[in-house]
């Protein structure tokens, strides 16, 4: 199975998690979510693979969905319209992500990634 990791190369969370990649011998491409941010289209469908809501998706503990005041706008914005949101720009967008055909993992969380990617090994 092809997995794309989606990651800001600075943030410390996606580099603990690219470790355990490489530790558990996962094979993976690389997306720099800045350099190649997720279009509304991306996140729409990897928003049904994860099964988890769109709000999800966003990085709240990021300066910029601070500066924007992003929490208070959300409950008015369609979904289609917080997805638009999301692909102006890939520091909005919570990360890692590791997209494969069938799933997609939002944040790194250990135990989940384990469960997810052992159960297809």
């Amino acid at each position: 199975m092809a997995y794309t990791f989606v990651c800001y190369p600075k943030c410390s969370t996606c580099q603990k998690a690219q470790k355990w990649l490489d530790a558990h011998g996962i094979a993976y491409t690389v997306r720099h979510i800045v350099e190649q941010n997720p279009s509304a289209d991306e996140i729409a469908q990897w928003q049904q693979r994860s099964g988890e809501p769109l709000k999800k998706f966003f990085n709240t503990s990021g300066m910029l969905y601070r500066e924007q005041n992003i929490k208070d706008r959300l409950p008015q914005m369609s979904e289609e319209e917080q997805r638009a949101l999301l692909a102006t720009n890939g520091m909005l967008v919570k990360r890692p992500l590791l997209v494969a055909d069938d799933f997609v993992l939002i944040g790194f969380r250990e135990a989940k990634w384990a469960e997810a990617l052992h159960r297809r090994a």
